[in-house]
């Protein structure tokens, strides 16, 4: 009985370890409404560079993600987009992450000037922010055979996250209306159990092995 026992209890540390370290599934920490597809876009390859400002208001987060939307030739799928969070537009100022990024599409439809619009989803590595204010910038992207990429424009129509509508700026030109995105992660009290449920379940943990070695 005494090895059944010691058995189920490292079963049940195991368990403990795997809640302890497993991170929290991503939530939406900023989102600047949906997707408009219908009104206009601007390129994120080809040299140009754009970029829109999302808020955290949550404390400490973690971005793992980042969705928006894209027009693309009907037929195109994005490959990657390099994105780049920082402190300044245009990737300027403090740089919190750079890199090339892979997208998968979803919920495509075509609109009325005979573009694919779809939804592209990326994740990419965790990235550590305070709370306050930042921005996203999109350049770079690739799709299967060179054509352009245009992220959504929606003017932040229908968000809802503090700090929004977001203010955009593109390399070339300058102000724009905003475009559709949402900036995936978790929150600080999400990625580890809190200390009182760790707690509780440690409680549980003895009350079990009580019952245990008196059953056996």
């Amino acid at each position: 009985m005494t090895k059944r026992l010691s058995l189920l209890v490292a079963e049940i540390i195991i368990c403990f370890a795997v809640a302890i370290t497993l991170p929290a599934s991503a939530q939406t920490l900023y989102e600047d409404g949906p997707i408009n597809g219908q009104t206009d876009a601007w390129t994120i390859n080809f040299g140009f560079v754009l970029g829109d400002t999302f808020t955290l208001s949550a404390g400490n987060s973690t971005v793992t993600g980042l969705a928006f939307g894209a027009w693309l030739y009907p037929g195109d799928v994005l490959e990657s987009v390099q994105v780049i969070l920082s402190t300044q537009e245009i990737g300027e100022g403090t740089q919190f992450f750079n890199g090339v990024v892979n997208f998968t599409q979803s919920n495509c439809f075509l609109n009325g000037y005979s573009y694919d619009v779809c939804t592209e989803t990326g994740s990419f590595t965790p990235t550590h922010l305070l709370e306050g204010t930042y921005w996203v910038t999109l350049q770079n992207a690739i799709v299967n055979d060179g054509d352009p990429v245009y992220w959504d424009e929606n003017s932040g129509i229908g968000c809802h996250s503090p700090g929004c509508p977001s203010e955009a700026s593109n390399g070339s030109i300058g102000t724009l209306p905003a475009e559709a995105f949402t900036i995936l992660g978790t929150t600080g009290a999400g990625s580890v159990p809190e200390p009182g449920s760790l707690l509780l379940f440690a409680s549980g943990v003895v009350a079990l092995g009580g019952v245990l070695r008196r059953s056996f």
